[in-house]
């Protein structure tokens, strides 16, 4: 175990020391700083300022365990703290989350608030009490890149908490936020105000917003679209997976598309493949165009449609 804590702390610290420039320049506070990058040491690490996220991937066995124990998983999360001199180091283990989606919406623990700062923009995040923080690291490309769109108005669907439209509306655009979870609209409504901004907050199922939508007439220029890879929750009356439904839901978000900006489709399902064409437009697989350099292999897949 001290072999594989001395490795790991080594490994730390080199990747803190490479993307310490890259973070000021980019005027981040919150980036991954290990990602499973050795086998055997199957963690995550994410550094919110002073803080640490570790996530714990490691194999669970048929009773739940997993190898070398919560011993195992403290000396690990101590090696990182000290390596990058952290305040706090909050760890969390990963599990499939087989029985609902809505799994993730429920409190894990007691809170822990911070506010980060993304690309000039402030968040709210909170390193314990969810399975995630309230930030998805992986996608502050896909963010500026879905904000520099052109066009006046941005849908974000499945807008967890929010900071698609807090980058849309920074762009001076006129955001409609939607998401079946009353906790992570209040959410987002805290982040636009820590920036000062306001967006048309709808607590809706994304699916029957978009056909009440369509039957109102009602465009927007920039469509953002980041489903749950699966969900049958309580609150729904259907079961959702990605890999199946995608096609349709993309038929439905082109309805309500004006045609002037773009779409942008984004999934975390691994092994995802894009089975649908676009009935307007052209598009594009900007996986890689989109994928951080604090990230290893693939932690999103982003797909952008645009007229011809």
């Amino acid at each position: 175990m001290s072999s594989q804590s001395e490795m790991f702390a080594n490994r730390v610290t080199k990747n803190a020391r490479h993307l310490a420039k890259w973070a000021k320049r980019e005027h981040v506070t919150c980036y991954r700083v290990y990602d499973r990058d050795i086998p055997e040491l199957p963690l995550t690490v994410d550094r919110y300022d002073d803080a640490l996220v570790i996530n714990d991937y490691r194999h669970q066995d048929a009773a739940g365990e997993r190898g070398g124990g919560d011993e195992w998983l403290e000396t690990m999360r101590d090696a990182a703290a000290e390596a990058l001199g952290a305040s706090e180091a909050f760890v969390k283990q990963r599990e499939r989350l087989t029985h609902r989606e809505g799994d993730q919406y429920e409190r894990r623990a007691e809170r822990a608030l911070r506010t980060v700062t993304e690309g000039g923009h402030r968040f709210r995040v909170d390193l314990a009490g969810y399975v995630d923080t309230g930030l998805f690291l992986d996608h502050r490309i896909t963010r500026a890149r879905a904000a520099a769109e052109q066009g006046e108005t941005l849908l974000n669907l499945y807008s967890y908490t929010g900071a698609f439209s807090v980058y849309g509306a920074a762009a001076g655009k006129r955001t409609t936020t939607v998401d079946l979870s009353n906790t992570y609209l209040e959410w987002a409504a805290e982040n636009l105000a820590l920036n000062g901004l306001t967006s048309e907050i709808v607590h809706a199922d994304v699916r029957e917003y978009l056909a009440d939508a369509r039957r109102a007439g009602r465009t927007w220029d920039v469509i953002v679209c980041d489903p749950p890879t699966f969900s049958n929750s309580k609150r729904m009356d259907y079961v959702w997976d990605v890999q199946r439904d995608h096609g349709a839901l993309l038929d439905d978000v082109l309805a309500v598309w004006s045609g002037r900006g773009a779409v942008w489709f984004s999934t975390n399902k691994k092994k995802f493949k894009l089975a649908w064409e676009p009935a307007r437009g052209r598009v594009e697989d900007l996986t890689r165009e989109t994928t951080p350099p604090d990230f290893r292999g693939t932690p999103h897949h982003a797909f952008r449609v645009s007229a011809r």
